[in-house]
């Protein structure tokens, strides 16, 4: 059983002439911060550490709630438990009924509580007699989904995602030119190589996601996970964009990400911020001309 203690309350348009290779010598505006996160990984903790350190936790215990929406003061309960570390990815909340009785709330508030945190994407329900409320291992669901409905909601503007991508893009840039492992090289160039396959078997939807995927692989050569939920976030809501636009000519994009991954391994980190620069400008003018054409013909 997991250990918790008491804490305060506390995105149609008709086909078009591409527009990729005319803006790539455009000129990028703006000097962009700079940022350095650092990624605690964990290495060589083995399980018998953990949980020794598990049954050192102190027993589960909560604050009878008295308001007139209970449910959330159960959430944050449980969320501050998060927060200072007490419960952990994979543990195991009490029983519902065991929940109920600690907070002196009906079952039914105690459940209401536990799916809202479920929706959030910080626990999961698992069937079963050893199953239950769960907390979930780090996951950007919950962020993705939010930016797709503020997109949806049109407070993010298809000229907000592209400013976004390029600030995003530039810095993960910079941190993958540092960090990135043969592997992640690897891994990016048979994502090239699937493009072009794609191209030539004329799969344009499967393009479309490999294409995407680029960013993500990237990102995740950089080692840092808020970068990482930001570009799933961003790509997420690009995909929904793209899936009503001309695709910029692949060869065009092929070309520019191959100098970029050359760059790379070259950890050259000015000309790989440069080319990223080029490359994401020539496509935010590519989108945004289809965009506004049919903005203005709406």
């Amino acid at each position: 059983m997991p250990c918790l203690v008491n804490t305060s309350n506390n995105a149609r348009c008709g086909r078009r002439k591409n527009t990729y290779a005319e803006s790539m010598d455009k000129p990028i505006t703006g000097i962009l911060h700079r940022c350095g996160f650092v990624n605690p990984l964990l290495h060589g903790i083995s399980q018998d550490s953990i949980v020794e350190k598990n049954s050192q936790r102190p027993r589960p215990s909560y604050i009878p709630v008295q308001t007139r929406r209970a449910f959330e003061e159960v959430a944050e309960q449980i969320r501050d438990q998060l927060s200072n570390g007490l419960l952990k990815p994979g543990d195991r909340l009490p029983p519902e009924r065991e929940l109920a009785e600690q907070f002196n709330l009906s079952r039914n508030t105690v459940r209401e509580a536990l799916r809202a945190l479920e929706m959030s994407g910080l626990l999961e329900f698992r069937k079963g007699a050893t199953g239950g409320a769960f907390v979930r291992e780090g996951q950007s669901d919950a962020v993705v989904a939010g930016f797709s409905d503020l997109f949806r909601l049109g407070v993010i503007r298809p000229a907000d995602l592209i400013e976004a991508r390029m600030i995003v893009g530039v810095e993960v840039t910079r941190l993958a030119c540092a960090r990135a492992s043969d592997q992640d090289f690897a891994e990016l160039e048979a994502n090239l190589d699937a493009s072009e396959a794609a191209e030539r078997d004329n799969a344009a939807d499967q393009r479309l996601k490999i294409n995407l995927d680029f960013h993500v692989i990237l990102a995740r050569a950089a080692n840092n996970p808020v970068l990482l939920i930001l570009i799933d976030a961003l790509t997420g809501i690009h995909l929904k964009l793209l899936q009503t636009m001309t695709p910029a000519a692949n060869a065009k994009v092929i070309a520019s990400r191959r100098k970029l991954l050359g760059y790379l391994r070259a950890r050259n980190e000015e000309k790989a911020v440069t080319e990223m620069k080029r490359h994401l400008a020539a496509l935010g003018h590519h989108y945004m001309t289809q965009y506004e054409e049919r903005e203005k013909s709406a």
